[in-house]
């Protein structure tokens, strides 16, 4: 019985066309370098928002009902982001996975959507209970440490 030397399913991606045309084309990476930028903004802005809302700063709009208005903004700013992200990734994919900033960066991805996840099962939003104001504020913290992780994957 023989393995398969180490990197092999790196090196097949590498030669797959699309990764060779990531790579190779003049606009593709930046063009999605801009895209991945904009889906973050939306999906961070829409969820500022409602972390505001949280923290009692956008007066008394039902936090409930701001959410589930937001949300279809939010998850278009994630799939945004996660197809581009994802493209960039596939470009680039033995430099990232080496680059101690893109690594924090997805454990930061992590924490943010375990942050949401709990905030979400815990019930309805709730402006006035303490740990809802602890998560909004931990959120904003997270994604603002994701986007400067995210900046920094090419200084690292």
């Amino acid at each position: 019985m023989t393995t398969a030397p180490a990197g092999t399913a790196l090196d097949a991606l590498g030669r797959w066309e699309l990764v060779i045309w990531l790579k190779t084309s003049t606009y593709a990476y930046p063009g999605l370098e801009v895209m991945h930028l904009a889906g973050m903004g939306l999906l961070f802005g829409s969820i500022f928002i409602v972390d505001l809302r949280l923290l009692g700063l956008l007066g008394e709009f039902d936090a409930n009902r701001l959410a589930k208005h937001i949300l279809p903004w939010t998850l278009t700013g994630f799939a945004v982001a996660v197809f581009a992200g994802l493209s960039l990734l596939l470009a680039r994919m033995d430099d990232m996975i080496a680059n101690p900033a893109f690594v924090l960066k997805m454990v930061l991805l992590f924490a943010a959507a375990t942050n949401a996840g709990v905030l979400h099962a815990r019930g309805p939003l709730n402006p006035h209970n303490h740990w809802s104001r602890l998560q909004a504020v931990l959120s904003i913290g997270i994604w603002l440490a994701i986007i400067a992780c995210g900046r920094w994957i090419a200084y690292v």
